[in-house]
């Protein structure tokens, strides 16, 4: 016990000694710490939004007028039974004069229906698939190839299979490429973190590389040398970390929590998979791991003497 005692006294004297290497060291901590606090919500909450447009995309199939309702729940049943259906909603022909008013407004609406008798949109069914890349293949289930190579639907009473093809390839190309961007960053973040935080530790060991070499010469062993760099490496870890995560707790309080009723991408964040104190917790855990570890490593190549 008198050992870890003299081991803790020595990382606090070393720290007040070499200061201006220490709070560097801290300072990189803060920073790195507070990239990843606010890096890692970002990207959860993007992913779980690209997620949430690419099942929103979905294909109709039109139904003509004369079509009975025998007819119309046979069709239903076909439809559900295409592989990689998620669901099929039957929107009624009032159900998609409702969603023409929604879409234009209703300024727009109300000029186009007193110019208009009677309600001309079709019936239609509304069909999503499992995942968005199976969407392609969903639609061209229900209109497949007939005999003269021309997609025939696979029922009498379907007018037309439409949708916003061109639409749906846009955002299933924009959220894809927004993923590998977002992954791409998280992981160059998180490598340059980690060598930014060694090479702190480094430039405030190699100040002491002659202490280090005098301690071996003098017959002290690897480890009685290197405890009490790695308990200041827990310090400087312990203190950034603090310093970060109350930084990170003040935005989450001051802004994102006021602004997340007006905004709902900052709204998301609340339903992520990964809460608020198990965030901190683990950026608090690796950034005392990290900064002990980082002291024990570098000080290896100064122990070889």
């Amino acid at each position: 016990m008198s050992r870890l005692f003299f081991f803790i006294q020595e990382a606090f004297r070393a720290l007040r000694r070499n200061a201006a290497p220490s709070m560097a060291a801290i300072v990189t901590t803060v920073t790195t710490v507070i990239l990843l606090g606010v890096l890692i919500p970002v990207f959860q909450t993007t992913q779980a939004k690209s997620e949430e447009v690419r099942e929103s995309l979905e294909f109709r199939t039109a139904l003509y007028d004369d079509a009975t309702n025998a007819e119309i729940a046979a069709l239903q049943r076909k439809l559900e039974a295409i592989p990689h259906v998620a669901s099929v909603s039957l929107i009624t022909k009032a159900e998609a004069l409702k969603e023409l008013e929604d879409d234009l407004g209703k300024s727009k609406s109300e000029d186009l229906l007193t110019q208009l008798h009677d309600n001309p949109l079709p019936a239609n069914f509304q069909v999503k698939a499992d995942d968005a890349s199976n969407l392609d293949a969903v639609r061209a289930a229900v209109s497949p190839p007939g005999p003269d190579g021309k997609p025939k639907p696979i029922s009498p009473i379907i007018q037309d299979v439409f949708d916003r093809q061109e639409e749906t390839q846009q955002i299933e190309q924009v959220t894809s490429a927004l993923k590998i961007m977002l992954t791409v960053i998280t992981a160059l973040l998180i490598a340059a973190s980690l060598m930014l935080v060694g090479n702190t530790i480094r430039l405030s060991i190699y100040t002491r590389r002659r202490e280090v070499e005098v301690m071996r010469l003098v017959g002290a062993t690897r480890w009685f040398i290197r405890w009490p760099f790695m308990i200041e490496g827990v310090v400087v870890g312990f203190a950034g970390g603090l310093v970060a995560i109350l930084i990170l707790w003040l935005g989450k309080i001051t802004i994102v929590d006021p602004l997340s009723s007006s905004i709902s991408i900052l709204a998301a964040q609340n339903n992520s998979t990964l809460s608020f104190p198990a965030l901190v917790a683990i950026l608090f855990g690796a950034a005392v791991l990290v900064s002990a570890i980082g002291s024990g490593i570098t000080l290896r190549r100064f122990l070889k003497v």
